[in-house]
Parts: C-alpha cells; sequence; structure tokens
C-alpha cells in the first residue's frame, strides 16, 4: 500500500487504528473516535464499576478479530480479566452445535458484562438472536459502531434489556431540519421516488393503485391513509441519528477547512451515554466481593482477577469491600471481633479509683504504719526497761522504723506508675527489708556473743557492746546500697506499655531495666534471711534473760516462706496481679517481722508489767 498523497479524505465512520498512521494515511481525517480510544474508554468505564470479569462477543471478520485482540490487550493492562471470546461465526454444517456451545458458555459463566466487537451485520443478528434466552441477566456493552443500527437491537428486547451504549456524538444540525421537512409528496406531486418513500417509510397509500398493490404484496404491508403531517426529518432522525450527524459533521469539517485553507483534523471523543430502564448497577467479577473485615488473596485460578477471601489478622481491619490488604490498628487499639473498625484499648494498672485491691492494700498499709508506730512509741517510754533494752535497743528502734517505711512503700506500687516510682519502689523495698533482716542478724549476733562472753577467759568480752552490732548492720546494709546504687546507675527500672501481653487492653507497668539487678537484690536479701535463720536457730536454746533468738528464728521462717512462695507467683502472672503479688508479699513479710519480734515484748509492757523488771529477771535467771 502506497501513502495516499492527492487526495484528501474525511470519514464520519471508519474507526480501525490502522487509519491513524499519518506515513501511510497522511491525507486521512476521522471525525468519529478510533478504536483504542473508544476502548480504552470502555476500560476506564470497567474499572469505575468494578467489573473486572467479562467476556467478548465480536463478529466474524477481520473489524472483529482487530478489535478482539486490542481490546484485550487494554483489559489486560487495566487488570480486567476475559473469561470468554465467543464469535459470530457463520453458518457451517456444525452451526447449530456452535451455538449452542455459546449459549452454555454464557450460562454458565459468572462475567454478567460482555462487550461486543466489530460489525453490526445480518450474522451479528442471528447470532445475539440465537442466545437471547441466556441473555435477559447479561448487560451487553455495545460498540459506537452499533449506534447506526440502533433501530435494530430495538427488535431484540430480551438480549439487550439493560444494555450500555457509547453512542457517538451528535447535535443540532443548523437548516436540516427545515431542509428534509422541505421533502413531501404534497409539496412534489411529480416525484415518484419521494411517492414510493412515503409508501415505504410511513405505509401511506398513493394516487397510484396498481403501486399500491405492488408494494403491499412485495413488502408484506397494509397501506393507509395518511394524515399528511408525516415528517422526512424525523423519520430520518429516529432511524440513524448517528450516521446524518456523523455525515453533516464530516461534511461541515471539510467545508471549514477549505474556507480557511488550513487542513487541520479533529478528533472528536465519544460522549458517555448510559441508558439507566432503574435497576441496579450489575456486578460482573470472577470472585464474591470480600466483605469488610477480609482481604484479598491470590487463588490457584489462572486469571489475576480471581481471588478468595481472608479474613484479617488479629489487630487489623478492613473497613470497606474487596480491600487488598488489611490495616493495622494503631498500638493503643485494637481490632473488633468482625475486623471491620480499631477499638481503643482499655489502660489497667493498679488504680485506687478502679480497683478495689488497691483500696485494700492502701487500707492493709496504713493500718500497719500506724500500728507500728504505735510499738515504736511504747518501745521509746519504755526505753530505759529491762525487756526493751534486752538485745540492743537501738536495733530495735532502726527495724521498727525500717518496718515502718516498708509498710509505706506500698504506695509506690499503687496508681499510674511513672519512671520515678518505678525506679523507687524496687530499689526503696529492697534497702528497707535488707536492713531489717540485718537488724535481725545483728540482734541474733548479739545474743550469741552475750552467751560466750559470760565463760570466764572469753576472747568475746572485747566485742561486747555496740560496736559488733552496728557493724554487721552497717556492712550488710552497705553491700545491698551498692547493688541497688549500681542499679539505678547502670540500668534503672522504667515505665513501659505492654501492648502485646492482652489484646484488648494496654498494661502500664515498670521495667526493670535489667533482669540480673533486680534478681541480684533479691538474691542479696534471701542470703541475708538464710544466714540470719540459721544464726538464730542455732541460738535459740541458749540462756538469756530473754532471748529473743527464737522469736527471730520463727520470725526469719515466716520471711522466708513468705518470699519463696512469691517468686513462682510473681513469674506466673502479668499486670497489675503481678503487682498485687509483690504487695502482698511486702505486707506480709513485714507483718511476720512486726508481730513476731515485738508483739511478745508489747504483750509483756503493756499486761505483764510486773515481768519488765529487774527484780524478776535475777530471780529468773538465778
Amino acid at each position: 500500500m502506497f501513502p495516499l498523497l492527492s487526495s484528501k479524505q474525511i470519514s464520519y465512520g471508519a474507526t480501525d487504528t490502522f487509519l491513524s498512521d499519518r506515513f501511510l494515511f497522511p491525507s486521512f481525517f476521522r471525525t468519529v473516535p478510533n478504536d483504542y480510544t473508544t476502548y480504552s474508554i470502555i476500560c476506564h468505564f470497567l474499572r469505575y464499576f468494578g467489573w473486572t470479569w467479562v467476556g467478548i462477543i465480536s463478529s466474524d471478520d477481520d473489524t472483529g478479530d482487530t478489535e478482539t485482540s486490542l481490546l484485550t490487550n487494554l483489559l489486560t493492562s487495566h487488570e480486567i480479566c476475559v473469561d470468554f471470546v465467543l464469535k459470530a461465526e457463520t453458518k457451517s454444517p456444525h452451526y447449530t452445535n456452535d451455538m449452542d456451545e455459546s449459549r452454555y458458555m454464557i450460562k454458565k459463566s459468572s462475567a454478567r458484562i460482555i462487550i461486543t466487537c466489530g460489525t453490526f451485520n445480518s450474522i451479528m443478528q442471528s447470532f445475539l438472536y440465537y442466545v437471547n434466552d441466556v441473555m435477559h441477566d447479561r448487560t451487553l456493552i455495545l460498540n459506537p459502531t452499533f449506534s447506526p443500527q440502533i433501530v435494530n437491537v430495538l427488535d431484540y428486547q430480551q438480549v439487550f434489556n439493560l444494555s450500555l451504549l457509547f453512542d457517538l456524538r451528535h447535535g443540532k444540525m443548523p437548516d436540516m431540519e427545515s431542509y428534509f421537512n422541505s421533502f413531501h409528496p404534497s409539496k412534489n406531486p411529480k416525484d415518484l421516488i419521494l411517492e414510493s418513500l412515503w409508501i415505504v417509510m410511513f405505509n401511506c397509500l398513493s394516487g397510484n393503485k396498481v403501486k399500491n398493490e405492488l408494494l403491499s404484496i412485495c413488502l408484506k404491508i397494509s397501506l393507509h391513509k395518511c394524515k399528511g403531517t408525516e415528517s422526512f426529518n424525523d423519520y430520518l432522525l429516529s432511524v440513524s441519528r448517528g450516521n446524518i450527524f456523523q455525515m453533516y459533521h464530516a461534511v461541515r469539517s471539510l467545508a471549514t477547512a477549505l474556507h480557511n485553507m488550513d487542513i487541520t483534523h479533529g478528533h472528536q471523543s465519544a460522549d458517555h451515554q448510559i441508558h439507566q430502564l432503574t435497576h441496579k448497577i450489575p456486578r460482573s467479577q470472577c470472585s464474591a466481593s470480600c466483605k469488610s473485615g477480609q482481604r484479598k488473596v491470590t487463588s490457584s485460578s489462572i486469571h489475576l482477577c480471581c481471588y478468595d477471601c481472608a479474613p484479617c489478622s488479629e489487630g487489623e481491619i478492613s473497613n470497606k469491600s474487596d480491600s487488598e490488604n488489611c490495616m493495622k490498628c494503631p498500638e493503643d487499639a485494637w481490632s473488633s471481633e468482625n475486623r471491620t473498625f480499631c477499638i481503643s484499648k482499655k489502660i489497667e494498672y493498679l488504680s485506687y479509683s478502679e480497683d478495689i485491691i488497691s483500696v485494700a492494700f492502701s487500707c492493709l498499709s496504713t493500718f500497719f504504719c500506724i500500728l507500728t508506730t504505735l510499738i515504736f512509741a511504747i518501745f521509746v517510754s519504755h526505753r530505759d526497761t529491762p525487756i526493751v533494752r534486752a538485745n540492743n535497743k537501738n536495733l530495735s528502734f532502726v527495724l521498727l522504723v525500717s518496718i515502718m517505711l516498708s509498710f509505706l512503700c506500698v504506695f509506690l506500687f499503687l496508681g499510674h506508675p511513672v519512671d520515678i516510682t518505678c525506679m523507687l519502689r524496687q530499689i526503696c523495698t529492697g534497702l528497707l527489708l535488707s536492713i531489717s533482716i540485718s537488724s535481725l542478724l545483728a540482734k541474733t549476733i548479739t545474743v550469741y556473743m552475750a552467751f560466750k562472753a559470760t565463760k570466764p577467759g572469753s576472747v568475746w568480752r572485747t566485742w561486747t557492746g555496740v560496736k559488733l552490732p552496728n557493724c554487721v548492720l552497717l556492712i550488710c546494709s552497705s553491700i545491698q546500697v551498692a547493688i541497688c546504687m549500681s542499679w539505678v546507675t547502670l540500668c534503672p527500672p522504667f515505665q513501659e506499655l505492654d501492648t502485646q501481653s492482652y489484646r484488648e487492653k494496654i498494661i502500664v507497668q515498670c521495667n526493670e531495666g535489667s533482669d540480673l539487678w533486680f534478681y541480684s537484690v533479691l538474691g542479696y536479701m534471701g542470703i541475708l534471711a538464710a544466714v540470719s535463720f540459721i544464726t538464730a536457730f542455732l541460738a535459740r536454746t541458749l540462756p538469756d534473760s530473754f532471748n529473743e533468738a527464737k522469736y527471730i528464728t520463727f520470725s526469719m521462717l515466716v520471711f522466708c516462706s513468705v518470699w519463696i512462695a512469691m517468686i513462682p507467683a510473681y513469674l506466673s502472672t502479668k499486670g497489675k496481679y503481678m503487682v498485687a503479688v509483690e504487695i502482698f508479699a511486702i505486707l506480709t513479710s513485714n507483718a511476720g517481722l512486726l508481730g513476731c519480734i515485738f508483739f511478745p515484748k508489747c504483750y509483756i509492757i503493756l499486761y505483764k508489767p510486773e515481768q519488765n523488771t529487774k527484780s524478776y529477771i535475777m530471780s529468773r535467771t538465778a
């Protein structure tokens, strides 16, 4: 084929993209969109409505093959899949079987949208008529080239029900209406062709009886006397308005170009005319829509448009249908049961206002603190009595103060944790309990030294007094102070939010900073308690005016039992219950020390004052 150099051509109907080649056809222009533009618009239209699963019916000719190939490539680029491609083939010995197979493919397909390609000819008409019984729930998208045959498709209401036609642009044609209306048999009585047209178009009787009978028999129509108001213009516009306007547009474009001596080509885009008979928008997809709370996952199908639906994972949501991915909820929220929205997590800690256990701990701590203060006041007021002076009264005062402060430390564990309370509560508790145990160890050593010093020539006489007990208290406590200061300096505890342990709540807790230092504090405290228990157990039978060793033995037994039982309970709980276990251990161990060591002495001071005299003690010793 050689380039057309001498002639200028303007087409009102040619849509083949091959004609857009400027080298082969430098002088060819069209007043309608080419196939590429038309099918690109159709692809965008399909994506807008989510129709990703379609079928194709094409005419059995070169135009149908070319347009089908072009459409298929465009659909693939827009991630739209083709379920089937059917050709309206010419009649053959297997024509009936082919049509039955085509009807079966349409019927079994889940594609509700079918696109037509090629030309609308008699074969296409026959094909659509043959499959009309399986097309009642399908939506046809008609090629703009079908527009001139719009009257023909109206003959198949069941096939073309709910169909969409991308019609070519049309508009007003100045002076054409009056021009067409000028054609009328009454105005042109000698125009035999016009008379015949009126018979064919409007079934009007003419003045020629022979012609009337002949045309009536040939065309199988019933003729009647017309009113004279029939309009040639109305008939042409109703039958072929697309072609008329396109021809008018082509001629007008050429005339304008020649008039201006500036030949240009215009590219007219097609308007989308969507005929809406009040029905729902059809759905045409390979797979069922994924509901909210689900996401698409690749299926085993060869088509990209086919997928399965999987529920969003815990902590993720999708709030619209056909979501590609699930959205992760923020750390302070968790997904609802149906995975459609995020719910704010509840903040959990030992709250004074919401947890009755916090109120109970507060009351117990306050009660024991007041009780310890009263015992301290009793001991101070009776500080010169023998029972208070026995086994070093200063150590008793230190022990009472450390127990009282330990009870107050409980309040560091209650309420909303912050960095400073997280740092203080473990360190203060560990340090104060170590001071208490060190005091008891010093008391036990005092008993043992007092017994040894009574023997003639004993070297322990030089260690009697307050020097050795004070050194024991200072050294044992200093080691724990060093451990705590190292902990604070190197890996201090801090507040953290635990968002992973529970899906419906956030635990506000203290991170110990370093488990090594935390268990070092507990371990050293355990060593002190074990040494104190063993020493007191060995010294419990030594003769003394008021031997505290047996009470210290029992108090250390209670202390060790509480903290040994606390460790597995502490490790097996989380959140506020883990804190509650530690508070319980603090209250119980300190209450055990207070009860075992000081209640017997207070009983004698308050209710048996006659036993708190020097003469009574001397008589018992004697």
